[in-house]
């Protein structure tokens, strides 16, 4: 087969065959395919789209190109939860234990901030020694005596992913729903997973905002996933707002804790968590509907489960074995700490999410190169819900700084952020919309 006769056939809108899919995907994985021939073939992807067939190809031989996880010896269904990013959503951080105290099995492999967003790897290495990376040993070990382990991709999971998106990202083929799919699931695919729920952001703090576009994208994901052979629906969940009343990694990790306690019942956290918990635990097969299934993920989080198993995960991943008993002794904290007030009376009635997710970039606590460190202490905390009654002066939320000049600019670029009226908005729910 020659490379450039499968981007022809492609460029031409010509249907690849599967052998011509996987053979160019042992090309890129073994380098034998030069760097011009696959950003020709993204390109080509880009502009002339794939079928449902062709990205299910598409997506096993990216699963293919490295190994893959095997549970069978656990005795345990194995599920796992991905999202699109937003501002303040640490819903894997509770999530995951919760569902392994209801009997399921979760590997979840996770990934770092991206653009606005925050990352689920970079919330956890806030806690000391927590490591993203174990031996495949270890992690087996935390999901065998956990039932849940969350850490970074390894360098043999879905090794074309790697090199295929660093030549996306800098070919302006980022955002094609084949590519996007194929990227997403054959690392998760990898992971061995006998289910999969898709938590799909729609809004101005997602990368997508359109609800078509969402909607599309939800769709490919969840027919190539069931395509190849993996249970899989998704969740279409709002993010026109922060979704935790916190956004920063240790201020999401302190989040997290309070959650697991018992102090967000109620929430738009809340809900979304409940939501995917149920899911997945119907999914997975532990019950047989989403009633029961809140009910035992409500009672794992009650009787104090889901905080017991959160704490082992990170004792055995590296991390204090008090963590969650003493995560003041644990977690830095920042030096600043100065509230927002609100420019007026009325109800808070929208906000511009991605551009508070860029404000925390501006503190310190996001990327802007894939090399930068970052300072887990810095972020946005007690975030006020659209819908609260505020007067002029009240604090909407607290900016945590790593000094008062940096504290002082976001203060002012966080409260113009946010718009208020003399009338309270009609909420949105923020579960849309369901994609089987």
């Amino acid at each position: 087969m020659l490379p450039q006769e499968v981007i022809r056939k492609k460029r031409n809108g010509g249907r690849l065959e599967v052998a011509e899919i996987a053979a160019f995907i042992e090309g890129i994985t073994d380098a034998s395919i030069s760097e011009g021939q696959v950003a020709a073939f993204a390109m080509a992807v880009w502009f002339t789209g794939m079928s449902r067939d062709e990205c299910v190809a598409l997506t096993l031989a990216m699963r293919d190109s490295g190994e893959t996880l095997d549970w069978s010896a656990l005795g345990r269904p194995i599920v796992d939860k991905h999202s699109t990013g937003g501002v303040g959503d640490n819903v894997s951080l509770m999530l995951a234990p919760i569902v392994a105290a209801c009997g399921a099995a979760v590997p979840m492999i996770s990934g770092r901030g991206l653009g606005h967003t925050g990352g689920t790897l970079d919330k956890l290495e806030s806690i000391p020694g927590y490591n993203i990376q174990p031996s495949p040993a270890l992690f087996h070990k935390v999901i065998d005596e956990v039932g849940c382990a969350i850490i970074g991709q390894t360098a043999n999971l879905a090794p074309a992913d790697k090199r295929l998106y660093a030549i996306r990202d800098v070919t302006a083929t980022v955002d094609s729903v084949p590519l996007i799919t194929a990227s997403i699931l054959s690392k998760k695919l990898a992971a061995g997973l006998q289910s999969l729920v898709l938590d799909v952001k729609l809004g101005n703090g997602s990368f997508l905002t359109d609800p078509s576009e969402t909607e599309i994208l939800a769709r490919s994901l969840v027919d190539v996933a069931n395509g190849a052979g993996v249970r899989t629906s998704a969740l279409i969940t709002d993010m026109n707002e922060p979704l935790a009343d916190a956004a920063g990694n240790v201020l999401e990790i302190e989040n997290c804790l309070a959650y697991l306690r018992g102090e967000k019942a109620g929430t738009r956290l809340d809900r979304v968590v409940m939501a995917f918990a149920a899911e997945m635990l119907v999914a997975a097969g532990v019950v047989a509907d989403e009633v029961q299934a809140e009910a035992l993920a409500r009672n794992a989080l009650a009787s104090g489960a889901a905080l017991e198993r959160f704490g082992r995960m990170v004792h055995l991943l590296g991390g204090p074995a008090d963590f969650v008993d003493r995560p003041d002794a644990y977690l830095d904290k920042a030096p600043v700490v100065l509230p927002v007030p609100a420019n007026r009376d009325g109800y808070l009635s929208a906000c511009e999410t991605r551009e508070l997710g860029m404000a925390i970039i501006a503190l310190g606590g996001g990327r802007t190169r894939p090399d930068e460190s970052i300072d887990h202490r810095v972020g946005l905390a007690d975030l006020r819900p659209l819908g609260t009654q505020v007067q002029e002066g009240e604090p909407i939320a607290f900016v945590h700084a790593a000094d008062r000049q940096r504290a002082e600019m976001v203060r002012g670029r966080v409260a113009a952020l946010y718009a208020i009226a003399d009338e309270r908005p009609v909420p949105r729910p923020v579960v849309v919309s369901r994609i089987t």
